[in-house]
């Protein structure tokens, strides 16, 4: 009797000790995440300029919808720099007299969320798509290839403005023709990625225990494959936040009375000459968030590098 009480509560102990350690662990991951970035100083800084839009992004239409869609013709094409009128026309005001302070803030929901949307639509069917044709081959990695080399052949700009073109513009139709024509580069990727981790002895070895296909393509093969995805979608949100302001400058993206950073830039070139502001600042904020999510990107694929996390893990060691 006394052993089974002394195994039972050694048994409790081990498992109050697990649990304790699960939340320690998880803080230890983000603490260590946050070290990396501030020994990249300008990947911190990107980093920061990405909450500051997130927060932007979820805040902002709540906070200054109204300043966003006030017209007042007294302070129409409103120089920046100016407090006169308030603190929401630090940047100037457009045509209408509209805070394009709070346009831009409230811009930024429509033109992340598209932009979001868009990747992550991509992201998931071309990664399964790959996982499926890298691991299956044969005629089913085939069609897929050549799916994938007929949707390529159009420069996304050119099939979005065609789709677009013959439906009408609106926010689903952007995001769903934005995915299509970006599902080709993770198809690609991932499934030149599987075709090398499959020959690996972790596979081999799932294979002879009797693992079932999807258990070795989610459990084994996917995750093994998710740096690299997580990269390439840092990357293609910002080409493709790129394709949707070209899309509103040119009149078939996000149509009036929605409002996106493009659609702000499409808005001032009328007035390039008398108020330059108009399509200065908007177009200010899609170049910093497109460079912000290059460089976040670039930090992210040094970091996944075994190598190099390495060299990051024996300068901490030294400090």
């Amino acid at each position: 009797m006394p052993s089974s009480i002394r195994a039972s509560g050694t048994t409790e102990m081990t498992v109050s000790v697990v649990a304790a350690a699960k939340p320690a662990a998880r803080t230890s991951v983000a603490r260590d995440v946050v070290w990396l970035l501030w020994q990249d100083k300008v990947a911190f800084g990107a980093a920061i300029l990405l909450l500051f839009v997130l927060l932007c992004t979820i805040l902002g239409p709540w906070l200054l919808a109204d300043q966003a869609r006030a017209v007042n013709l007294l302070a129409r094409n409103a120089k920046p720099f100016s407090l006169d009128k308030g603190w929401p026309f630090i940047l100037g005001a457009d045509a209408l007299g509209r805070s394009l302070l709070a346009r831009i803030i409230v811009a930024s929901q429509n033109t992340m969320l598209i932009a979001a949307s868009a990747v992550v639509i991509s992201t998931v069917v071309g990664g399964l798509l790959g996982l499926v044709a890298g691991y299956t081959g044969g005629w089913i990695s085939a069609t897929l290839l050549r799916l994938a080399d007929a949707i390529m052949s159009f420069p996304s700009m050119l099939l979005a403005v065609i789709v677009l073109f013959v439906f009408s513009p609106g926010v689903s139709n952007v995001i769903l023709v934005l995915a299509v024509s970006r599902i080709p580069i993770f198809l690609r990727t991932v499934r030149a990625e599987v075709l090398e981790l499959k020959e690996r002895m972790f596979v081999t070895a799932a294979l002879a225990m009797g693992a079932k296909t999807d258990r070795i393509l989610l459990r084994h093969i996917a995750p093994m494959v998710m740096p690299t995805v997580i990269n390439l979608a840092a990357l293609e949100m910002a080409f493709v936040m790129l394709v949707e302001s070209g899309l509103s400058f040119l009149g078939i993206g996000i149509q009036p009375p929605e409002v996106t950073w493009g659609l702000m830039v499409a808005d001032g070139r009328n007035y390039l000459g008398s108020a330059w502001w108009l399509s200065f600042w908007p177009g200010l904020a899609i170049m910093a968030v497109t460079m912000a999510l290059n460089l976040l990107s670039n930090w992210l694929r040094i970091v996944t590098d075994p190598v190099e996390r390495w060299r990051f893990q024996t300068s901490a060691g030294a400090k």
